[in-house]
């Protein structure tokens, strides 16, 4: 998947390199406009007969730039220079959508009046200070002579361009040059693209921690949860108990995985984890890590103690699984999540998200990076699947006469703990609702819950 993402990237870009040069053609069909003098931007022009063409091919072309930006795997010593990029992209695209009054150097009538030329002018020169920055940050890192090259004709041919701006002759030309070496590097990225090795996702150990000596108490965490979001429970219980956390693949401090998640799979993480046979685990499990957790017992009847299910999660209707397309998605979420697009998204929303679902800041910093994102949305995509296997499993498995307790704290659970609680014959503990999602900061009346429960 990872080199298919940069093929996405590579196609992008030459597109962009392809729509940024409909100029070519607007020298034929918009004579109006000087090709010595007049600047490429005029061809967009209000008043210009080809305006909605050339404005069109620009939005295209800044889009399909940042397309490029946001498909392009992450390299964390590159950002600088990825950021100019998508940055000139964005400038590039918001010129299109604000053009120009006129004609302002090949018409002498011309006389700009308005907001939107002066926006087009403004994002103008920012996209044509980007540009070089972009290649100068990416040519250091890349050490490439062809990057080089095109960075030194780039920043003379832009040094021309001011010149030949203040001196009102033979701007167009120069812009032009300049215009030109833009869409050739934007083909230079592309099959640097192409020629790099891609980073292939590996999987690797999972991040755990373990607190305390004595009987084994296992904690599964709920979506998107990390072991962090458990300190309170586990020094508590650490008193007398061992205590063992975890991060699933892709959260908290733990690797991605290549692979969407599966029931079966994350009951054999949990056998994993917990003590060799004879000796027996309780597991504390919050919301869809319930079904974790059942499957685990039911899989594995002779390593359980005791089940603690904290406003575990409501199957969907029975029916079919993930829809195919949410399969695709999936199997491609590991690899998005390594992109730029997807680093750019979780440093931007991530810490909002876990503010307003935790009620507290993301202190550790784990939800700023593109793989956290791609693991929880992975999650959520793989839970109807997950919950066609827990059926199966429950009809095939007999779940071990163990002592379950099934904690309620949400004021709106559409009956999933009651059910649940008749279901596997557990004993049901309603406690007053809160907004905070348990798991992630519980009040202290839940905390004992959680440990009278243990």
């Amino acid at each position: 998947m990872e080199r298919r993402l940069c093929v996405l990237a590579a196609s992008a870009f030459i597109g962009a390199a392809l729509l940024s040069s409909a100029w070519v053609t607007g020298q034929l069909t918009t004579p109006r406009v000087d090709r010595a003098h007049g600047y490429v931007g005029e061809l967009a022009a209000r008043d210009q007969e080809w305006t909605r063409l050339f404005r069109v091919s620009d939005v295209l072309a800044g889009l399909a730039c940042l397309a490029g930006v946001a498909l392009a795997p992450r390299v964390r010593q590159e950002w600088q220079g990825w950021l100019a990029l998508a940055s000139a992209g964005l400038l590039t695209a918001l010129a299109g959508l604000f053009p120009m009054d006129c004609a302002v150097l090949s018409d002498p009538a011309c006389v700009p009046a308005t907001l939107s030329h002066r926006a087009h002018v403004a994002a103008a020169v920012l996209a044509a200070v980007a540009v070089p920055v972009s290649m100068a940050v990416l040519s250091a890192r890349w050490r490439a002579t062809g990057a080089w090259l095109l960075t030194g004709l780039t920043a003379v041919a832009g040094v021309l361009t001011l010149v030949t701006a203040a001196s009102g002759q033979l701007a167009g030309l120069a812009q032009r040059g300049l215009v030109t070496l833009v869409a050739v590097w934007l083909v230079y990225v592309a099959v640097r693209l192409l020629e790099s090795e891609a980073t292939v996702l590996m999987p690797g150990p999972l991040h755990v921690v373990r607190e305390g000596s004595g009987p084994a108490v296992l904690i599964a965490c709920g979506p998107g949860g990390a072991w962090c979001h458990w300190d309170a429970i586990a020094a508590d219980l650490a008193r007398d108990r061992l205590v063992i956390r975890f991060d699933r693949p892709g959260l908290g401090l733990s690797p991605a995985s290549p692979v969407p998640p599966t029931l079966h799979g994350e009951a054999a993480r949990l056998a994993a984890l917990a003590p060799e046979h004879p000796e027996r685990v309780t597991v504390v499990a919050h919301a869809v890590a319930a079904w974790h957790a059942e499957a685990f017992a039911r899989l594995h009847p002779l390593r359980v103690a005791r089940l603690v299910l904290v406003d575990p999660a409501c199957p969907p209707p029975p029916g079919r699984g993930t829809s195919s397309i949410g399969r695709a998605l999936g199997a491609w979420l590991p690899a998005l999540g390594g992109t730029w697009g997807a680093a750019a998204l979780a440093r931007l929303a991530g810490p909002v998200a876990h503010r307003l679902i935790a009620g507290c800041a993301d202190t550790h910093r784990l939800y700023r990076g593109g793989r956290v994102a791609a693991a929880i949305a992975g999650e959520w995509l793989a839970r109807r699947d997950m919950a066609v296997e827990l059926r199966e499993i429950r009809a095939e498995h007999r779940l071990p006469a163990v002592p379950v307790t099934v904690i309620r704290t949400r004021r709106r659970s559409a009956g999933c703990p009651e059910r649940l609680a008749a279901q596997l014959n557990a004993r049901l503990v309603h406690l007053p609702a809160h907004r905070s999602a348990p798991g992630l900061r519980l009040r202290p009346h839940a905390l004992r819950a959680i440990a009278d429960a243990v």
